[in-house]
């Protein structure tokens, strides 16, 4: 395999009226591109719900967290692996988790930021002290302090991440060995069109008024607005190898669980109001060996507000990539695609040909990923 591999994962998706990631406002997120404001749903939104549905489909054991509360998370594995009460326990926590030097938060117990770690990794912390505990519970502060040196704490963070450390990363300002490079990056996604923002206002009756009552219960507005979204994302499949030990395999099944639930998640704000969820109408991926392509610039010019929004953005990507491949002349190492247009239909023929042309012919998208799969590890094979 090259010395350099990215996936890149093109997405396009309609999204019904909502509010997936609110601003200050509490209205949905915007910015300003093409010289027009478009809808806008923060990386970190999504890359959140990437983490959740991928850790939704793991053991526990594979998952991670992020956390301030790691003190309580290890007070409670120390208490039930020794059977200690939760006093002693905390004790014995604080000790081993004080030779990593975090910073304090402002309520007791807590770290001053978030903390991304793996279940297994801190069952493996709590398991430096199984056996021990009675022992080191007798000590007195000092005493415990010093043995809680001994401790190989900060190795146990160092390897064995899960899946969500090994993709996204972990920046522990303070403590540069705790530091994970994230093997993904993921954009703002944004609207292939202009978009403006809308309101629901909406009342509450109380259920249980006299009839003689009139008016509402409660009033409020909800800000809106619906947009066709292009979403980007590319993965380092180098860096992923590294931070997950060197292990091929598991990279290629972190990939394709990063893959598939970055394609199949959505945030989840004011879901309940607006049952936003739908599945991309689109899902692309390019293997390119130097460096990742953000095909953004294909609606730099925004998608004229007619019908079809949702087919001429497909288009426009497809002629984005073929356009920037010709020029470039950088031939990817690998394109598939999964499409919902058509060439028997006259409103979507010529989408699907710039496609075809863009990416090759369509398949499913379980097809996709074990195509991905496949033409990976013939790469990796071969090199």
């Amino acid at each position: 395999m090259a010395p350099h591999c990215f996936v890149d994962v093109h997405v396009v998706q309609t999204v019904p009226p909502a509010n997936l990631n609110r601003d200050d406002q509490g209205n949905p997120k915007e910015a300003v591109y093409g010289g027009v404001r478009r809808s806008r749903v923060s990386s970190q939104a999504w890359k959140r719900a990437t983490r959740l549905h991928f850790d939704a489909q793991a053991p526990e054991i594979e998952r991670a967290t992020r956390t301030k509360r790691i003190l309580a998370q290890l007070t409670e594995r120390i208490a039930r692996n020794n059977e200690l009460e939760t006093e002693p326990a905390a004790r014995i926590a604080t000790a081993v988790l004080g030779q990593l030097g975090l910073s304090q938060g402002k309520k007791a117990g807590d770290t001053a930021y978030l903390l991304f770690y793996g279940q297994a990794q801190l069952d493996a912390i709590a398991a430096l002290v199984t056996g021990r505990a009675a022992e080191l519970a007798a000590l007195d502060d000092k005493g415990l302090a010093e043995a809680a040196t001994e401790l190989p704490v900060t190795a146990a963070l160092q390897a064995g991440h899960p899946m969500g450390v090994a993709l996204f990363g972990r920046m522990v300002a303070d403590i540069p060995a705790l530091n994970v490079d994230a093997s993904v990056q993921v954009a703002h996604a944004l609207s292939t069109h202009e978009t403006q923002l809308e309101f629901d206002y909406f009342t509450a009756v109380d259920d249980e008024n006299e009839k003689e009552e009139t008016g509402a219960g409660h009033i409020d507005s909800i800000g809106f607005n619906s947009a066709t979204l292009y979403r980007y994302a590319t993965v380092g499949l180098d860096q992923l190898t590294a931070n997950l030990g060197g292990d091929n395999d598991a990279a290629f099944d972190a990939l394709d669980r990063f893959v598939d639930s970055f394609a199949r998640s959505a945030p989840t704000g004011y879901q309940n109001a607006f049952a936003h969820r739908t599945r991309p109408s689109l899902v692309a991926v390019v293997v390119r060996t130097d460096q990742p392509v953000n095909l953004v610039s294909a609606f730099e010019e925004p998608v004229p507000a007619e019908s079809g929004i949702q087919a001429a953005s497909a288009r426009r990507l497809a002629e984005e990539h073929t356009t920037a491949v010709r020029m470039w002349g950088d031939e990817p190492l690998h394109t598939a695609i999964t499409h919902t247009f058509t060439t028997g239909d006259p409103r979507t023929k010529d989408t699907a040909e710039a496609l075809t042309q863009a990416f090759g012919t369509p398949v499913a998208f379980p097809e996709l990923l074990s195509g991905l799969r496949a033409r990976l590890t013939q790469a990796r094979e071969t090199a």
